[in-house]
């Protein structure tokens, strides 16, 4: 297998971190996004969107960060990764879409003004990722698990954004439920970091 990413793309790190908590081998692939290499013909033929991350495996070629970990988990991964019962496959499938949803537009839009440089209103961004952040610290109170009872591909996608939210400036340290939540999905079996930058405010971990 072959996964394509960028090291600073929460997105690509997504897929990179549950393949580690797997086991399964996969060679790492960076694409370079300043220099556009994600626009030239070869990458487009693997996604015509242009965008990181992409799994190769064989000849199936996967492209978005969740679909990568459902095809993962239902591939490789035992089955508590991606529940086969109604309630816990739609437990899990909710929490993909936050993160494909609320967190894209809170945090991860954040973290893009900082690091990336992205024009978006900071304010309203900041106030979003806050948003998600109460829901997130609510859900966990009773729990340890975001979906079920055992870690999912649900807090694999929402795991990098939420970590690295204070690099746009989302003071995350408040929510103490979410906290011990990042310090328990960092202590699994071949937990693989987030790479760090030094923007934002500081990280009080």
């Amino acid at each position: 297998m072959k996964l394509y990413i960028h090291p600073l793309s929460g997105h690509a790190h997504r897929p990179r971190l549950f393949l580690s908590l797997i086991g399964a081998k996969a060679d790492i692939v960076e694409v370079d996004l300043a220099a556009g290499e994600n626009k030239s013909p070869s990458f487009l033929a693997l996604n015509p969107f242009g965008q990181v991350p992409v799994l190769e495996d064989g000849d199936t070629i996967i492209a978005d960060s969740n679909a990568i970990l459902v095809y993962l988990a239902k591939k490789y991964a035992s089955e508590g990764w991606l529940p086969d019962d109604a309630a816990g496959a739609a437990a899990v499938q909710r929490w993909l879409s936050v993160a494909a949803g609320e967190v894209a537009y809170g945090p991860a839009a954040a973290r893009l003004v900082t690091v990336f440089g992205a024009k978006f209103d900071t304010a309203e961004v900041i106030a979003r990722a806050h948003r998600i952040l109460k829901l997130l610290d609510a859900q966990l109170a009773d729990r340890d698990w975001i979906a079920t009872g055992q870690p999912t591909i649900a807090d694999v996608a929402l795991y990098g954004y939420i970590a690295r939210a204070p690099e746009g400036n989302v003071d995350r340290f408040g929510y103490g439920n979410v906290t011990a939540w990042l310090r328990r999905i960092e202590a699994l079996p071949g937990f693989v970091p987030f790479k760090k930058t030094a923007v934002g405010i500081e990280d009080a971990a």
